[in-house]
């Protein structure tokens, strides 16, 4: 089992071989990512040496409430350009004249774009719980995919994170049953009394978000509740890593119930194979010899062999 890098990969490849090309070349690329997250990477005819990057996020307006803007801002103020191009909501332009002399620090750093528009939530969240006020934070929420959002709400002592995945086939529904359930238990051992705690229903909310309206609430939608205590972020280095790994909790979960529907069909064609090899192993090997000969209903008949006649019994005319 792995965990999934929080950045876009083919995004940073991408980026990387256009900052490192000698000679600028025309170029009209479109990526897809996690959560239909889509990248466009251009150059136009006239002007080769600036690489536009624009980005569509369906979610970006809600997590622009919780200051997305600013952390877009941030981190990539020196790039963004302030009138996006059509269709998408955010654009970022580089001067491939003017780039840095650390081109794969920027390629990478410019690929963690969707996972640090996402954190605002969590960050606004744990400033929340720095700020030591009475009573749970607002709840946040985050449609981060079609019928399937990310809530995240702050306590004096704690951030809940609720993430519902819908599972659309029965096999998957059964799968992430036993998966999820996997994560329950896993919590109770020694080893890894360190990990958030983790709570799971198929089909009932949890109580933060039982009251909201249009929940769907039927045997193809699970609840994932993580618990978040002061150690998972009150420095900044567990924060980010914290960030980082729950964002693709969701990617995890689906990625692994692909792979465990993948060992299973192996195995079973592997089964399946060794049973046929039994089957014609039971079969009985017919010998037919090549002077057997069929009957007209399809019957084999040996034809009989007669004794050559000895010269004794030979008649002679004299």
């Amino acid at each position: 089992m792995i965990l999934l890098e929080p950045n876009s990969y083919v995004l940073e490849e991408t980026l990387l071989a256009r900052f490192t090309s000698e000679k600028p070349e025309i170029v009209d690329i479109t990526l897809v990512d996690f959560d239909n997250v889509v990248y466009h990477v251009q150059t136009s005819a006239e002007q080769r040496n600036l690489l536009n990057l624009s980005v569509e996020m369906k979610y970006f307006n809600e997590v622009v409430e919780y200051g997305a803007q600013d952390i877009l801002k941030r981190e990539y103020g020196d790039y963004l350009v302030p009138t996006a191009n059509p269709q998408y909501q955010i654009t970022l332009q580089f001067n491939l004249e003017q780039l840095p002399a650390d081109k794969a620090a920027l390629a990478k750093h410019v690929s963690m774009l969707k996972r640090n528009m996402l954190a605002s939530s969590f960050i606004r969240a744990f400033e929340y719980w720095e700020s030591q006020q009475e009573g749970a934070g607002p709840l946040m929420t985050t449609h981060y995919r079609d019928n399937e959002a990310i809530y995240v709400q702050a306590q004096q002592d704690r951030v809940t994170v609720i993430f519902s995945t819908l599972f659309k086939e029965e096999v998957d529904r059964v799968l992430g049953k036993v998966f999820l359930q996997e994560f329950v238990d896993a919590r109770r051992q020694v080893s890894i009394q360190n990990a958030p705690q983790v709570l799971y229903s198929s089909r009932e909310p949890p109580l933060e978000i039982r009251h909201l309206s249009n929940l769907r609430q039927d045997e193809s939608v699970g609840y994932v509740s993580f618990v978040l205590f002061p150690r998972h972020f009150a420095d900044m280095e567990s924060r980010e890593k914290t960030i980082s790994q729950i964002q693709l909790f969701r990617d995890y979960l689906h990625y692994h119930i692909k792979c465990a529907k993948a060992y299973m069909h192996s195995r079973m064609r592997l089964r399946v194979q060794e049973f046929l090899k039994v089957i014609n192993r039971a079969k009985p090997d017919r010998v037919t010899a090549a002077s057997d000969k069929r009957t007209a209903t399809g019957r084999y008949m040996r034809p009989h062999l007669r004794q050559p006649t000895s010269p004794q019994h030979v008649e002679s005319d004299w």
